[in-house]
């Protein structure tokens, strides 16, 4: 009896640490994410963000057009000032880079063929 209690208590508690290891911190991304070029997938690396609040990123870039800075963010539900400041340093805003103009941009001559001796 007791060692029955015994073996289903450590199959508890072995499956409390496999959960707690499962929901453990996501790992930073190396390089802070563009606000205004992220995906959801690459909004979700930062800690914090979460596939609700990537789509809500997203739905706000789309109506309201390129995000000024990270605080931006406050503007969202759910998104407050603590929660910012712990994400902030895995973000950045910069304008997205414009297409360059075909018939502005200059196309650099080929190469020459140098000859053969």
């Amino acid at each position: 009896m007791f060692r029955r209690r015994f073996l289903l208590l450590f199959a508890c508690f072995a499956m409390l640490l496999a959960c707690h290891s499962v929901e453990a911190k996501k790992k930073p991304p190396l390089h802070p994410i563009n606000l205004n070029t992220a995906t959801s997938e690459q909004l979700q690396e930062v800690p914090g963000i979460g596939p609700a609040t990537a789509d809500k990123i997203l739905k706000m870039r789309k109506s309201y057009g390129a995000f000024q800075s990270v605080d931006d963010l406050r503007a969202i539900k759910g998104i407050g000032p603590k929660r910012i400041e712990k994400m902030r340093k895995y973000l950045t805003v910069a304008k997205p880079s414009a297409k360059p103009d075909p018939k502005t941009s200059a196309k650099a001559p080929p190469a020459a063929a140098k000859p053969s001796p």
